[in-house]
């Protein structure tokens, strides 16, 4: 096994989802993931897309993207929004609760720590 791993989503079956009902503000957004590592001690790391539509988030977790393509706004409750393009980077602690909206339909990269 080797000790490095290609964020490929070639690689694995893509998991479909969509928000929670009771956080669904506006839209129909639609979740495709490729979780393309599970470590232990509860590390993630993969490849997320998402349609338009806003909704709720609350994170227990700790996590770090790049915007890879897409417009998305996140704004934590109480706070100003933040617009997210292509390029962009963002870590959210846990703790962290307010809202995702995306405006076009945005993929990201992702590595998550439980």
């Amino acid at each position: 096994m080797s000790n490095f791993r290609s964020l490929d989503p070639a690689t694995v079956e893509p998991e479909e989802e969509a928000p929670a009902a009771d956080r669904l503000i506006s839209g129909d957004p639609r979740f495709t993931t490729w979780n393309l590592e599970e470590a232990p001690g509860g590390i993630y790391a993969g490849i997320w897309q998402s349609t338009p539509g806003k909704w709720r988030i609350s994170y227990d977790e700790w996590e770090y993207f790049h915007m890879l393509e897409g417009h998305s706004i996140v704004t934590e409750d109480g706070g100003e929004p933040i617009h997210l393009k292509a390029g962009d980077r963002l870590i959210l602690r846990p703790g962290f609760k307010g809202t995702w909206e995306v405006v076009e339909t945005t993929r990201k990269d992702y590595v998550i720590r439980l």
